[in-house]
């Protein structure tokens, strides 16, 4: 048998490489994505043949995951619940896509991964898995009554690396779970189930905290086309490369930390603490741009919209037709959407402090307090009485005079 495993190195794939091998008798295949966790991946190739694999493919996939995958939801402006930027979520669809095609191309017999049985990434790995293969076959260890039997949590997985000798960052006494990409960093677990708990400042990779950033603040100017970013400071750059230079100066501002405790796909709340400096950029830019170039129905339209696509990505639907359906929605929206924003990143924030489109809805002419440039006020009267017409009558109905 032959089994592609979904790798990162962390501890449950560590795990997983070498209990699959033994347990199906089986080839394993690791299968790492590029998607931006830098240091992370060093070494990985040693490592997972060492534990038991017979190859690994490590695949750039950074500027395909900034282009294909986090742009679109950016444009789509995507929040998920009390201001998750879906930075896990949207990479689970990537990886599955490859992790399938590395599938097809090794003929192997199954795909594996590490996502419990409690979490959302098994039903994102999955769904894109069984809609771009609809007869693939998965293995799921977290869900395999033996497994479950031989690893009842973090410390004994930990004893089985002790044992095996498989080097692996987690330990004891901070067995905090730890995903990573080009969008952001996720916190979970150990330390962190307790709600009352206040992250530890060592846990944090990608920006320095809000108390030790600059006491100067930094202005940065994003262009956009269409609703996507193309130069940072007047430098044209791609997806990828605006992500990286955001991501640099978000960190070194102490930008896009949150902490909050969210509802999983699977029914059950989990607390999450989240690192995203970039796109906690992108995402104000973005707005600054939009306040002066979307038409007032289509932006509350869309606004309206956003907590449905949102949730589809965070539940896994990347690859379903109401997804798509949607996605070609938001784009339309976000098409007049042209311009530069100017933003001020001081102390863990990212404010909006100038905007400007060459194709601006603002007439500051038309708003200003001081003239009456295509705008007569005496049109208000009857548009007021004209909203209020049924408010008069339905009071009229009640008895009020």
């Amino acid at each position: 048998m032959k089994i592609v495993l979904a790798y990162s190195g962390g501890l449950d794939t560590s795990v997983l490489c070498k209990w699959l091998k033994d347990t199906y008798s089986a080839e394993i295949i690791c299968f790492a994505a590029d998607i931006g966790q830098q240091e992370e991946l060093n070494g990985l190739d040693k490592k997972a043949k060492a534990t038991g694999a017979s190859k690994i493919y490590i695949d750039d996939l950074r500027a395909e995951f900034a282009r294909d995958f986090v742009f679109p939801m950016l444009r789509a402006g995507a929040v998920y619940e009390s201001g998750y930027l879906l930075g896990t979520s949207i990479a689970r669809p990537l990886i599955a896509k490859r992790q399938v095609e590395i599938a097809i191309k090794e003929k192997a017999q199954a795909i594996a991964h590490g996502a419990t049985g409690k979490g959302n990434d098994q039903v994102r790995f999955e769904l894109t898995a069984f809609a771009l293969k609809p007869d693939i076959q998965i293995i799921a260890p977290w869900r395999i009554d033996a497994f479950q039997k031989e690893f009842t949590g973090r410390v004994a997985m930990l004893d089985y690396c002790r044992k095996h000798k498989i080097p692996v960052e987690a330990s004891a006494k901070k067995p905090y779970s730890m995903d990573r990409n080009l969008l952001h960093i996720s916190y979970e677990g150990g330390i962190l189930e307790d709600a009352w708990n206040e992250p530890t400042e060592d846990i944090f990779k990608l920006s320095v905290s809000p108390e030790k950033a600059p006491n100067k603040p930094e202005y940065v100017e994003i262009d956009f086309v269409k609703g996507d970013a193309v130069a940072v400071n007047g430098k044209k750059l791609d997806p990828l490369g605006v992500m990286l230079a955001l991501n640099e100066l978000g960190g070194k501002h102490g930008v896009g930390r949150i902490d909050l405790v969210e509802n999983r796909f699977v029914g059950m709340k989990s607390r999450g603490v989240y690192e995203t400096p970039g796109g906690t950029i992108l995402h104000r830019a973005r707005e600054a741009v939009e306040q002066l170039t979307m038409d007032r129905e289509v932006l509350h339209l869309r606004n309206g919209l956003i907590p449905q696509y949102a949730k589809l990505v965070y539940n896994g639907f990347w690859y379903a037709p109401e997804r798509e359906m949607l996605q070609t929605a938001m784009d339309e929206a976000a098409a007049p959407v042209t311009g530069t924003a100017r933003i001020k990143l001081f102390k863990g924030t990212a404010s909006i402090v100038g905007r400007k489109a060459p194709k601006s809805l603002y007439d500051p002419h038309m708003a200003s307090f001081e003239g009456n440039v295509g705008y007569d006020q005496k049109d208000a009267t009857g548009f007021i009485r004209l909203n209020a017409l049924r408010l008069r009558v339905r009071a009229k109905a009640r008895g009020r005079k």
